[in-house]
């Protein structure tokens, strides 16, 4: 009656070992440096697949400092019974990044890195660049 079974092991092994091995081969999120011209703060964003949103749902925007996200990122995972969160995954950061691109946050890290950061999040580096200046 008591004890795990193989099976349990398997889906623990899957839940939490996948995400690992996946994030070894280049699957997930990648980071960029972000800095406001104006207060002078750093903060990081992040591009591609969230396993940290798919884990947690709406608590990353609110650890983050999006109170609204939050609130609505959880009415909604709450209504579709979890799918908003699975579908999300896929989103959340690259929605951060373009906010905080949006608050006036410019791309600070290595040319290569903003390069790629661009790219995905569909960001023109040349007016980027004319806007820092």
């Amino acid at each position: 009656m008591g004890g795990a079974s193989i099976w349990h092991w398997i889906i623990i092994l899957i839940a939490f070992g996948l995400p690992v091995i996946l994030k070894l081969c280049g699957v997930g999120a990648k980071r960029v440096m972000l800095k406001s011209p104006v207060t002078g703060q750093l903060k990081q964003g992040f591009y591609g697949f969230s396993w940290t949103y798919l884990y947690f749902g709406f608590w990353v925007p609110l650890i983050r400092g999006e109170l609204v996200v939050a609130v609505l990122h959880l009415v909604l995972s709450v209504v579709t019974f979890g799918l908003w969160q699975i579908v999300v995954s896929f989103l959340y950061n690259k929605q951060y990044t373009n906010r905080l691109l949006e608050k006036g946050f410019r791309l600070t890290d290595t040319p290569e890195r903003n390069q790629r950061a661009a790219a995905a999040l569909g960001v023109d580096l040349s007016v980027h660049a004319a806007r820092a200046a």
